[in-house]
């Protein structure tokens, strides 16, 4: 749990996949939130977290199914709004009073409702101010159990064709519920229904990043003291931005760690380096261990091999030079909140760990390092909104998500300094194109991969074998689903024509336009 003057919002979450999308609808509305497993909501927890307000999220269960989750009884009791989504509706429901009638997934007879839906409007409600001025309202339904019994106090102020309770509310308490999802795309005008709710339980919008920023800065200062704090700096935005926001803390006793693996883009270690160290005048070390990685990486074929190998030469990489760091005992590290949301185990619950991640947990317990994590409190866009407020430069801010690995993975097959060498200039030819037609803040990640394949071409009078190469570029929210980007035949041909052209080594172009699913956003 935060220390945080902010006034907040608490999430109870029963294990819907889409509970991180409340909080960045919340978060966008500058409302300070977490998001808690309901497991975890004691009414000790309620008392010393004290939030403002409650929201319920979906989750997978079924309310008619004993032992099934339930929020503490505490949270009625305290007199703040509270909405319940979905099965949160349900849990207000069947623990105020109603009745739940489980759907045939649940052995029930119901009705279950997936998709897409209109609800039509029964009633005049302060949280649903904006909603319903053009006739039914499309919202999206995901359940197969519902409400066959109000609670005491409850009316109904919604109704779609298979959810005859689709939006409830006890004005008098300031309780609602709704049996859809308003914060999927899915729910046109969902943010509309949270930026009511907010309103009506007075939050008044604290949550921006100039004020986060000083009070990440002090508590920074009171956890470091007056000991140095060593910092893995990739050049992406989160060990950007952390690295600029723990120097501001702490000047001096930082000190960064560029591990430069020869598996980076076109001069990549020059860019970041620099601006670290000759524009913001950080101490950074630029650990050029080209010859150790490409010479263990050699002859390896296998994707996962390649990752392992890399990973583990990576810690071994940035222990010899913290070892060298006298007097270091903290390790800064850019971790996020849904990583940290994601590490949280549902063991017994109505989820399950989704993944763990590599700065949330492990490398610490090696290295005898305490942590340093002043983003894990904010979600990715919040951290460009802490770089701007940091001055730093919209092209760092703004970079594409780049891979641990690096161009390993976007070299299938044995990689070789010659491939490496032909993929960076094609790579750069193909961001310098995307950049030059203004869509390079439209995409969420490109890249060119190179084929572990060679074909027959002709240029001039003479015949070529050289590799083919795949284009890939994609658009997403959170890089969990994706879709390929939809550029134009004359786009395409022009970015093919220059890399044939400007790249020896490649003879032949290809564009990528395989979503995720099925496919990954990387090609190992």
């Amino acid at each position: 749990m935060t220390d945080t003057a902010h006034d907040r919002l608490l999430i109870i979450d029963f294990g819907s996949q889409v509970t991180q999308l409340i909080a960045r609808r919340l978060r966008e509305l500058s409302v300070y939130c977490e998001i808690h497993p309901y497991q975890n909501v004691t009414d000790a927890f309620m008392a010393e977290f004290a939030p403002k307000a409650v929201i319920f999220s979906g989750g997978p269960d079924s309310v008619v199914r004993e032992g099934s989750p339930r929020a503490p009884e505490s949270v009625f009791a305290m007199g703040v709004p509270i909405l319940g989504i979905c099965y949160g509706q349900q849990v207000m429901m069947q623990q105020l009073g109603g009745r739940v009638e489980g759907g045939k997934i649940s052995g029930g007879g119901g009705t279950a409702e997936f998709g897409r839906a209109y609800v039509t409007s029964a009633g005049n409600l302060p949280l649903l101010d904006g909603w319903f001025e053009a006739g039914p309202e499309q919202v999206w339904m995901s359940h197969g159990d519902h409400v066959a019994e109000l609670a005491p106090g409850f009316e109904v102020y919604g109704t779609s064709p298979n959810a005859p309770y689709a939006i409830l509310a006890d004005t008098s308490r300031n309780f609602y519920a709704v049996q859809f999802h308003p914060e999927v795309h899915h729910t046109p005008r969902g943010a509309k229904l949270y930026e009511n709710f907010v309103k009506l339980a007075g939050f008044t919008g604290d949550w921006t990043m100039g004020a986060y920023r000083e009070q990440a800065i002090e508590a920074i200062r009171d956890q470091v003291g007056d000991k140095k704090v060593i910092c893995a700096l990739s050049g992406g935005v989160d060990s950007s931005v952390a690295a600029a926001l723990i120097h501001e803390a702490v000047g001096d006793q930082l000190t960064c760690v560029f591990v430069d693996h020869g598996l980076l883009r076109k001069d990549e270690a020059k860019e970041v380096v620099g601006m670290f160290r000759d524009h913001m005048n950080l101490q950074v070390i630029h650990a050029d261990e080209t010859e150790l990685f490409l010479g263990e990486l050699e002859g390896q074929s296998d994707p996962e091999t390649k990752r392992k190998i890399i990973g583990r030469l990576f810690i071994d990489v940035f222990q010899k030079y913290a070892d060298e760091i006298e007097g270091a005992e903290f390790l800064a590290q850019g971790t996020l909140y849904p990583d940290v949301i994601e590490s949280v185990s549902f063991s017994g619950g109505p989820s399950v760990t989704i993944k763990s991640h590599h700065n949330v947990g492990g490398l610490p317990e090696k290295m005898g390092l305490k942590l340093v994590e002043p983003l894990r409190e904010l979600f990715k866009d919040e951290v460009r909104a802490l770089g701007r407020e940091l001055g730093l430069p919209a092209s760092f801010i703004g970079r594409h998500p780049f891979p641990g690995p690096g161009l390993a993975i976007r070299c299938p097959g044995e990689i070789t300094r010659a491939k490496l060498d032909i993929l960076r200039e094609a790579d750069a030819v193909y961001i310098d194109q995307i950049r030059k037609h203004g869509l390079y803040d439209e995409i969420w990640q490109a890249f060119c991969a190179i084929l572990p394949v060679r074909t027959v071409g002709v240029m001039g009078d003479g015949r070529t074998y050289d590799y083919a190469c795949a284009l890939r570029a994609v658009t997403s929210v959170d890089g969990m689903t994706a879709d390929y980007y939809p550029f134009s035949h004359e786009f395409l041909g022009e970015t093919a024509t220059r890399i044939i052209n400007e790249v020896p080594g490649i003879n032949r172009v290809t564009y990528d336009i395989t979503s995720k699913p099925p496919g990954t956003i990387e090609w190992e």
